[in-house]
């Protein structure tokens, strides 16, 4: 055929493609984007400071790169005995700022007396947008009679008549003794609850306060599901659980001031929630 003497023509099945070429030197399509992770806040307990959070600071930082954190430097050392109405305000206005630049929400870890701290910004704050409130070894259901902390504050005053200084106005100036008081009212904005502790703790008596559980009056211990704030869902605990939201990780073998350095722990019960 004249003017193909010598031209090599390419196979059929290339032909057929070369419709298609344009598409084919099309770059590849980006990754989807990950939506980034939600700030991180946390709230220490008695007697620490920011830098007691260090090796948590650490974790979050290697498995969630990128993630705002925020260890609140707040009432740190004997500040942290003042009274927790006073600390609530303190730190809520820490934490308002944070959450107004996370409109997708933020997650708080509150470690001890800082669960109960956080537990009572979820009431106070109107708006607040927490997602997952991480309680990590605190007496979310109350302290009894003396651990060594309150030995080591009242090393006169035993199981017997401790709660007659901690309702007195000399004794409520002390964070510790507002351990016996309880008021919520936006508990139910919370995406989710978790709630860390263990029979090795050594500090939260009963261990099973972490968990909503208490004492009777014979001294056995009744579960969440037995309490009275459950069963007239006081403040949201009964419907937190019907919905699926309540999430409960006991672990054993870690003491009270191990919880927040302890990396099999956060692996297990805080980093699925840190979305």
């Amino acid at each position: 055929m004249l003017g193909l003497r010598g031209l090599r023509l390419p196979p059929a099945g290339i032909l057929l493609l070369l419709p298609f070429l344009p598409l084919l030197l099309l770059p590849a399509a980006p990754a989807p984007h990950r939506a980034p992770y939600k700030p991180v806040i946390v709230v220490h307990g008695l007697f620490d400071s920011s830098y007691s959070f260090r090796h948590l600071l650490e974790y979050i930082n290697e498995t969630h790169p990128g993630t705002v954190v925020t260890v609140l430097d707040l009432f740190d050392g004997r500040e942290s005995l003042r009274p927790l109405w006073e600390q609530v305000q303190g730190f809520g206005e820490a934490v308002a700022p944070i959450m107004a630049k996370a409109p997708q929400g933020v997650h708080l870890i509150c470690y001890s007396q800082g669960g109960l701290v956080c537990r009572a910004l979820l009431s106070v704050m109107d708006e607040h947008n927490v997602d997952s409130f991480i309680s990590l070894s605190s007496p979310q259901m109350g302290q009894y009679g003396d651990t060594d902390y309150l030995k080591w504050l009242f090393p006169t005053s035993m199981r017997s008549n401790l709660y007659r200084i901690c309702y007195s106005p000399w004794g409520q100036e002390f964070s510790i003794c507002n351990y016996w008081h309880a008021w919520r009212k936006n508990f139910l904005r919370v995406g989710r609850l978790v709630l860390i502790g263990g029979p090795d703790d050594g500090v939260i008596t009963p261990w099973q306060s972490s968990f909503f559980g208490f004492y009777d009056a014979n001294e056995t211990v009744l579960e969440m599901e037995e309490q009275p704030v459950y069963l007239r869902d006081s403040f949201g605990l009964k419907t937190l659980l019907a919905r699926g939201a309540i999430v409960r990780c006991p672990m054993a073998g870690i003491s009270h001031t191990a919880w927040h350095s302890n990396r099999t722990l956060y692996e297990t019960c805080i980093e699925p929630w840190l979305s």
